[in-house]
């Protein structure tokens, strides 16, 4: 009978666990996250969405501006998982590709950039207190960190492009290329 009690107990002690983490998440990321998505939609409004989708016509013209400048822009002004929200004005075939840059990058950039991804921030202190205690500079490996990331990040984008074209072909999908500005 105490094994079952103890269980019973165990069981909704989870439960009080994930309720204390979701009231601390109600006071600290999401109403973060909500302003975040508020301020973006009102620079939205305000820029307009042709200007928008002229904007993302603009950077998807090349993998350099698509996977390498507009994700390093997006992350660094709007944060994880804001910055997610940047491809809705790409083409249709370049978001699966935009997803694989941006997600890596908010990722990469912590060691210089914290406000990009605070969740994770504690995995890149535990990388830090170990660089520091062999007495390395963490600021030198931070820079290694984002440069790398930069360029996995653009080379997952870029070969995101061609198994998306493998599995339209597969699939026979056409996905247009072109952003509609209408």
């Amino acid at each position: 009978m105490e094994y079952l009690t103890n269980f019973a107990s165990g069981f909704m002690k989870l439960f009080q666990t994930g309720g204390k983490t979701f009231i601390g998440w109600m006071s600290s990321i999401i109403p973060v996250v909500l302003l975040l998505l508020v301020l973006m939609n009102a620079i939205i409004a305000f820029v307009g969405d042709k200007k928008m989708a002229k904007l993302a016509r603009a950077s998807s013209k090349n993998p350099i501006t698509r996977y390498l400048i507009l994700p390093f822009v997006s992350a660094f002004m709007l944060g994880n998982p804001m910055a997610h929200s940047m491809g809705r004005f790409l083409p249709e075939y370049y978001k699966p590709s935009w997803y694989a840059s941006i997600a890596q990058f908010c990722h990469t950039s912590n060691g210089v950039f914290p406000h990009i991804n605070p969740s994770e921030y504690f995995i890149w202190l535990g990388i830090a207190q170990g660089i520091q205690k062999l007495g390395l500079n963490t600021m030198d490996l931070a820079i290694r960190y984002l440069l790398v990331g930069l360029i996995m990040n653009f080379i997952g984008g870029w070969i995101t492009d061609f198994t998306t074209a493998y599995v339209c072909k597969q699939q026979g999908i056409t996905l247009s290329k072109q952003v509609d500005i209408n």
